[in-house]
Order: C-alpha cells, then structure tokens, then sequence
C-alpha cells in the first residue's frame, strides 16, 4: 500500500511538474534568448544605489575597460573622488553664474575625464567606501544633497557685495563628510602615488576620446555642446547624422573598444527586467486590446508588464532624424541615466541588441546587464564617448582627426 501511495504521488508529482514546466514556456514564450555577437571585457557589476552618479559609474567603467584593453589589468577606480571633485567645481560654475547654472546630483561622462586630467584618479580603496561615513553600506545622498544644494543656493543666490573664500572651505567640508576625503598620496600595490602620478601611470589623455551626437539644429559634421544641464562644462560634441551613431558603436564593440552612453531610460520600452526597446505604442495597443484611453490609464508597472509580456514580439519603429529632433526640442528625449555599452548580441529571431552595463546591482532579469535594440539606441542617445580609434576611418578623415 505504502510503495502504491509513493508511486502515486510521485505520478502526481511529475504530472504537477510538468504542468508547471508547460506553464512556464507559455508564459516565457516570448522572453528573448540572447546569443553574443561579441561582447568586450568589462569590470564588476557596481551599485550607485541612493545616488545620483551614474555618469560616474558609467564612464569609470568605460575606462576600466579601457584599461583592460590597453594594459590587460584590473582597475577599480573611485566614484567618490570624482564626486568630491566635480561637485566642488559645478558648485563653482553655479555661485559664479550667480545660481543661473544647475547644480544637481548629475553629470555627464566628461567629467570624469576632466577630473582625471585635471586632479588625477584614485583606486577605490583610497577613499572611503560610498555610504561608510553615514553607515549605509552604498552611496545614500537624500541627507547630502538636502545639506549640500541649500548651502550653494544661499552663496550662488545672496545679497552679499563680495565673497570670502570661506565658503568654498565650508562647502570642502560637506564633501569631505559625506564623500571622503581626496587623499594627496596613498599607497597602491606597494607604490606610493598622488592622485596625479597615479592618473599618469594609467595612460588616460582627455585628447584620445570624443563624443557625438546626432541634432538638426546644429550644422552636420560640426561640433557644439549639447544643450542639457548636465552638461554644464560644455564640451564640445561631433554632429553625424543618426545612422552613423550605431555605426560608431558597431565599429567600436567589433575592434575591441567599448562606450559610455548617456542617453533617456524614462520611456515606456526601457524595463526594469532588462530591456530597452523602442516600442510601437499604436502597434503594442492593439496587440493587447487595450485603446488609447485605456493604455494611457495604465500605470507605468502595468504597461511594462504588457511589453515584457510581448517580449520578442513587442513592435519597433523606426528611428528617424526628425524623430529624434522632435522629442528632443519637446523635452521627450531627456539625459537621464549614463551607462555602458560593452557588446552585442542578438535573440532568437535575429534581432541585434546592444549589451550594456548599468550601475543598479546585480538587477533586473541579466544581472545588471540590458540588452538595448539598435532602434532604442538610435532613437534615444543625447550623446556617447569613445575613443577616437574606436571610430571608422571614413568618419574620422571626415571629421578631421
């Protein structure tokens, strides 16, 4: 009786099982199934956490990948010094544009370049870890910035005739409290270095990389600082028209090189389990019987539910100059969120997608890895970096470098 009972229940077991099992692929049907094309060597997976810094995150990344390329070695470079830095400075720009320049938590992937030429760089581990100074265990700026932006505010914006150098030692030790201070020397794999000499002995030259964009209010092939507030140093960006921008990118991935991606995150086909698509909306309503009114009644959750319930099958357009133009004269395409693109890879129907690294953990559906069409790329970069041999030779001589 007793070996009758077992049999059953394990008849019942793997009949429950394979219920399940058959569940599943229903229900994952459409979950892409990634294959790399070719994806270049990245450094660990960080967590910005509670803080604004992913241009930090991002572009440290870019160049730890750049570091690997170049000297086959692993880098773990500090966030928070190129914080410390570049806040002291934006906080400069906004008390000597008397508070008519942004100050904010963001940035872009030229800041850390300029920090790495102007102040140097340092390994992670000659600062103090994000978050251990307040005892969070991640970077938490909420008390930070709710400290640090009054305090600018109130010198970019007094009624004072003349400024002391006072403030600028005030607002050192702020960053200092939070961030850590920004050590003179420090010894790094047996070697004492100042952030300078340790800069130099990586290699890293601001003249070696470039940045573009892709806008018809400035002339093609031209140069002009993109117009977002995050971009308050002004570099100046390459203009090509958008079809060469994933050309940029194919070039770069295929010769070994990598990119820091700055770009907008906030739309509907950019989930939070790993996807970025530049989806159809008319098209996806009608897939899953919903109308205008009623998709625009939904919450951001549930239209991302529906587009990852579409997956493969979630509907594209097709990038356009004036696409990108529009939505960028409407405040549509905003500079949200920097990450890094390291590779591609494509699913099971074909589709290319651009593999790239984000700064939120271990997250979504990959393990802090995205897979971005070429589509969403196109249609939603407000710019990149690379280096400069990571792009084509034709555009290059067109460029003139």
């Amino acid at each position: 009786m007793r070996k009758v009972l077992m049999a059953a229940l394990l008849v019942v077991a793997a009949m429950s099982a394979n219920a399940k099992g058959e569940k599943d692929s229903v229900k994952n049907a459409n979950k892409p199934v990634f294959t790399v094309v070719k994806a270049n060597p990245i450094t660990s997976i960080k967590d910005q956490n509670r803080s604004g810094t992913c241009w930090a995150y991002s572009t440290l990344s870019f160049f730890e990948s750049e570091l690997l390329k170049s000297k086959g070695k692993t880098y773990d470079l500090s966030e928070m010094f190129v914080a410390n830095k570049t806040y002291m400075d934006r906080a400069t720009m906004a008390v000597r544009m008397h508070g008519d320049v942004s100050f904010s938590q963001g940035g872009s992937c030229f800041d850390p370049l300029y920090c790495i030429e102007n102040y140097g760089i340092v390994p992670e581990n000659a600062m103090a870890l994000p978050g251990s100074l307040y005892g969070d265990t991640l970077a938490n700026f909420n008390e930070f910035f709710s400290v640090l932006t009054p305090y600018v505010e109130a010198i970019a914006k007094g009624k004072q005739e003349k400024l002391t150098p006072a403030w600028k030692n005030g607002l050192q030790g702020i960053l200092d409290s939070y961030l850590g201070k920004c050590p003179e020397k420090f010894v790094y794999e047996g070697k004492t270095y100042t952030p300078k000499s340790f800069a130099a002995s990586l290699g890293i030259k601001e003249s070696d990389y470039v940045s573009f964009t892709s806008y018809t209010h400035h002339p093609m092939w031209s140069q002009f600082a993109v117009e977002v507030q995050d971009n308050w140093r002004w570099p100046m960006c390459y203009n090509v028209p958008i079809n060469d921008l994933c050309e940029i990118i194919d070039n770069a991935i295929m010769n070994g090189y990598t990119v820091a991606w700055g770009g907008d995150v906030t739309g509907d086909g950019f989930t939070r389990k790993g996807l970025g698509v530049l989806v159809d909306l008319k098209k996806v309503r009608s897939m899953a019987g919903t109308d205008a009114d009623h998709w625009f009644k939904l919450s951001k959750a549930q239209k991302n539910n529906t587009l990852d319930s579409l997956g493969v099958k979630a509907p594209e357009l097709v990038p356009t100059q004036e696409m990108r133009q529009q939505e960028f004269d409407n405040w549509e395409l905003t500079d949200d969120h920097g990450m890094h693109i390291y590779g591609i890879a494509k699913d099971q129907n074909g589709k290319e997608y651009y593999m790239v690294k984000n700064s939120w953990g271990k997250y979504g559906d990959y393990d802090g890895i995205w897979y971005m069409t070429k589509a969403y790329v196109a249609a939603k970069t407000m710019d990149f970096m690379v280096n400069k041999n990571a792009v084509p030779k034709k555009l290059r001589k067109k460029l003139g470098f």
